[in-house]
């Protein structure tokens, strides 16, 4: 989706600062999937730390390096991915229902990382300190990937990506509750005036509104559920664990759900079905490369480039031009989404600054 999510899972709390992406991350937030909350951070420097149990061997996450031109030439490439997964998604569901479509992408995406569900395979990844989380995660990616493409068979596909980009509105929000982070005056005015961009798109009230605007606002609020439970393991399972997770909870629950809807797909409709399950693969898989390379700080103006590829496409596939109101509450959303992640980084440089000041052990 908007953050194309197929499993934007990857996109960790990284994207959650402007995804999501993706929105979430999409995405989606951010820091790294394996990069703990900077008030943890604080938390870790300050505390005495007990001797390591021995604990069978898991997957370590990868250094981080300073290469910012890198990152953003990664995330360039990803949202081309994500774009086109997202417009073949609307393509398709002229033809398809919804769980059939999401069914044959996360079947793709199963089938790409089974050789990490294999236990005698090298790559082998079930292993996780939190395999509750890691389910529960795979259920909102599910549903967010879900609505989305439901919005997608009644919505311009512009206007459906321009909504879905308010997951770090509702990741705002719930990181209060569930990460017990402190939001401060500024980031509640930006998630204010990125809510105004959602009723300048959506226009309740009048003509132009259609009920199945909810959808991608659903999916938002789904992903931004899935980032935070990404930030909650932060440090905890590496991405490949987090991804086999996301593909086996998907394709399970849609195994159950795709017999009362099914349709039967031409051989067009599965070779596109493929190449969704492809494209958001590997768009996501792009994302979480690019932030091993920069901070979400850094990538966030260049992630809203989906919405230019998803504009693009929507015009030439399906002759959709996005309305004045449309383009004007993207760029309410696109500055919330902004100024949230420069807010981000400002407290994250003031943790690094500052860290005994802020450690609660200090």
């Amino acid at each position: 989706m908007h953050i194309g999510v197929l499993f934007s899972d990857l996109a960790n709390n990284t994207q959650l600062s402007f995804f999501g992406y993706s929105p979430d991350s999409i995405i989606a937030h951010e820091l790294s999937i394996v990069t703990p909350p900077p008030a943890a951070a604080a938390r870790l420097d300050s505390a005495p730390l007990p001797l390591p149990e021995k604990k069978p061997a898991t997957r370590t996450a990868p250094a981080r390096a300073d290469r910012p031109f890198r990152g953003i030439a990664l995330i360039l490439a990803s949202t081309v991915f994500l774009g086109a997964s997202d417009v073949t998604a609307k393509y398709l569901s002229a033809t398809l229902p919804s769980i059939e479509i999401a069914w044959i992408r996360f079947l793709v995406f199963a089938l790409i990382m089974s050789p990490a569900m294999a236990p005698g395979s090298p790559l082998y990844a079930l292993r996780s300190q939190r395999p509750g989380l890691q389910v529960m995660r795979g259920v909102a990616l599910l549903g967010s990937s879900l609505f989305f493409i439901s919005g997608l068979r009644f919505l311009p596909i512009a206007e459906a990506s321009a909504t879905g980009f308010v997951a770090p509105l509702f990741v705002t929000a719930l990181s209060i509750v569930f990460l017990g982070e402190t939001v401060g005056v500024r980031r509640w005015l930006a998630t204010a005036v990125g809510l105004i961009g959602v009723l300048i798109i959506l226009r309740p009230g009048t003509g132009a509104f259609h009920p199945a605007a909810f959808f991608p606002i659903v999916s938002a609020l789904a992903w931004a559920c899935t980032l935070i439970m990404t930030r909650m393991m932060s440090g905890r399972d590496h991405a490949i664990t987090t991804m086999t997770y996301s593909s086996i909870v998907g394709v399970c629950i849609l195994s159950a759900l795709v017999p009362f809807v099914w349709v039967a797909p031409s051989w067009h409709d599965i070779l596109f079905g493929i190449f969704i399950g492809l494209a958001s693969t590997a768009g996501q898989w792009i994302v979480v490369l690019a932030f091993r390379y920069a901070d979400a700080s850094v990538l966030a103006p260049f992630s809203y480039t989906q919405l230019l590829w998803v504009s693009i496409l929507g015009f030439v596939i399906f002759g959709e031009v996005p309305d004045v109101w449309t383009v004007i509450g993207a760029v309410f959303i696109v500055g919330s989404g902004l100024y949230t992640a420069h807010r981000e980084r400002v407290r994250r440089s003031q943790l690094l600054v500052m860290p005994s000041e802020l450690s609660p052990n200090a």
